[in-house]
């Protein structure tokens, strides 16, 4: 499944090389490093790629003090559903996405900086 809106695209993938080809892709087509997230349910998994790809990482910045600072204290896969809805997506959609993680799916995600 893909989600294509005004400011946010994600794509679900198999595995590591397809997520890094979706980055180099989306470089491609004009987006930049900070523009691109790598999320996977595996902690090392998503570093090992996000550093492959050379995209970004979900942070304070996308995530705001509160909210990184609240993940340290949830399960992973609530700080996932966190981390995805923190980029523009729905509680829902956010659940969707963290239902595919969970069956060792990588997920990449790219939004537009505002101007």
């Amino acid at each position: 499944m893909d989600f294509i809106g005004a400011k946010s695209f994600a794509k679900v993938l198999d595995n590591g090389v397809q997520a890094i080809e979706e980055v180099n892709r989306l470089r491609s087509s004009g987006y930049t490093k900070d523009e691109i997230y790598v999320i996977s349910h595996d902690q090392d998994r998503e570093e090992r790629i996000t550093e492959a790809a050379n995209s970004n990482e979900v942070g304070l910045h996308e995530e705001g003090l509160f909210g990184a600072i609240a993940n340290l204290f949830r399960s992973r896969g609530d700080a996932l559903r966190s981390k995805i809805t923190s980029l523009g997506f729905s509680q829902a959609e956010a659940g969707f996405y963290e239902k595919e993680l969970d069956r060792g799916k990588v997920l990449v995600i790219a939004k537009r900086r505002p101007e």
